[in-house]
């Protein structure tokens, strides 16, 4: 089976879960510019579980990509860990991660960033070689994070 095909049929699983449970919260971030009307949710929480929106790394100032690809990444990362913690759960909670990227070649540069951002254990992963990306940026990242018992 393909990692494309098991991408797949963990986003069905995703969304069936999702449809069958009860209590859901909407994390909606304030959106600027032409990004307002943008038709979802940087994520939805069902229970003590957050469904994480693909994430791409924009500068603020221009609503592009910035030229540096470990500048990008950071970007996106930060971006992950706002909308995690908007929810009241931090990166510790992150259980699962999908990154798309354009060049397979980032795999090292996109690691130097990501590791930063988690302590201990990392989420389970898939990193996937896709030709485009929205804004013609290199990265997009989606994830599931699952807040613990206190």
């Amino acid at each position: 089976m393909t990692l494309r095909r098991i991408a797949c049929l963990l986003l069905v699983l995703t969304c069936s879960i999702a449809a069958n449970a009860g209590d859901r919260k909407f994390i909606v971030k304030p959106r600027s510019g032409d990004r307002k009307a943008l038709p979802f949710s940087e994520a939805v929480l069902v229970g003590n579980t957050l469904y994480i929106a693909g994430h791409i790394g924009l500068d603020a100032k221009t609503d592009l990509p910035p030229a540096s690809a470990e500048d990008e990444a950071r970007l996106v990362m930060e971006g992950i860990k706002e909308t995690v913690e908007s929810a009241g759960m931090s990166m510790d909670d992150v259980v699962s991660m999908q990154i798309f990227c354009t060049d397979l070649k980032l795999y090292d540069t996109f690691n130097a960033v990501y590791k930063t951002y988690f302590h201990g254990d990392f989420p389970a992963r898939a990193f996937i070689g896709t030709d485009k990306l929205l804004r013609n940026g290199h990265y997009e990242v989606l994830g599931i994070a699952v807040k613990r018992s206190q």
